[in-house]
């Protein structure tokens, strides 16, 4: 009797393992999908701004000093 439950017992682990593997496979399919449209739209604004959108300047125009050296009498 314990080898019958524990043969329905495998079934249905390897059933709920297929199940899974399925809808992980559904998900990255998705996640995919979602992460290329986001790049087309990424391509779409960076051609639009002329690729400045999104980019931070050198140094970042905070803190920028000109600085003029004086020689020393």
């Amino acid at each position: 009797m314990g080898a019958v439950v524990s043969c329905i017992r495998s079934i249905f682990r390897a059933i709920g393992n297929a199940l899974m593997s399925v809808v992980n496979g559904i998900a990255y399919i998705l996640k995919a999908i979602i992460n290329g449209v986001a790049n087309v739209f990424n391509i779409l604004i960076s051609c639009v701004t002329c690729g400045r959108a999104g980019r931070s300047h050198v140094g970042g125009g905070i803190g920028r000093r000109h600085v003029v050296s004086r020689p020393v009498a």
